[in-house]
């Protein structure tokens, strides 16, 4: 049936349909397999760059916490000998938390709660980055409810040390 059809076609029509029909072929290779591979390809390389900044970053992040581990064992030896119960007061006392203080007790070896009423959430959290950041001290469990006034809380708080 269709070498009927072609056969009735003149030269010059049967051209015109050749060329057209390659035309059509080339631009459905083109839009259905090169166009999506060649996208894909983009997008991927750039997926690899935006990988390759953030493992540099995480690298450097990874050296930079490294080096604030060592400052924090350092800063063990510079607590002047006092126990974390001691070094965990007279941080509070020196945070201006004094006032807000009720109690420090110890939990463990290396851990000490300690309870705050009515104290600054801010302060609490000024004093708990200030114990990380020269002590290695850390807070592995915090509880805060509301109290009177604004930006007052009642807080437990438990440090330890490395």
């Amino acid at each position: 049936m269709m070498r009927a059809w072609w056969a009735t076609r003149e030269p010059r029509e049967q051209r015109v349909l050749l060329i057209g029909a390659a035309v059509s072929a080339v631009l459905l290779i083109w839009a259905l397999v090169w166009y999506p591979l060649q996208r894909s390809r983009g997008e991927l390389r750039q997926r690899v760059e935006t990988q390759r900044a953030e493992l540099e970053q995480m690298r450097s992040d990874s050296a930079r916490a490294a080096q604030l581990r060592g400052l924090g064992a350092r800063a063990k030896v510079e607590r002047q000998g006092k126990s974390l119960l001691a070094l965990a007061d007279a941080t509070a006392r020196g945070a201006q938390l004094a006032n807000e203080l009720r109690r420090v007790e110890p939990v463990g070896p290396k851990s000490v709660r300690v309870s705050f009423e009515g104290a600054s959430f801010d302060a609490l959290a000024d004093w708990m980055e200030g114990l990380a950041r020269d002590f290695g001290v850390v807070a592995t469990d915090f509880s805060a409810d509301r109290a009177e006034g604004t930006g007052r809380v009642n807080a437990r708080v438990t440090l330890e040390e490395p």
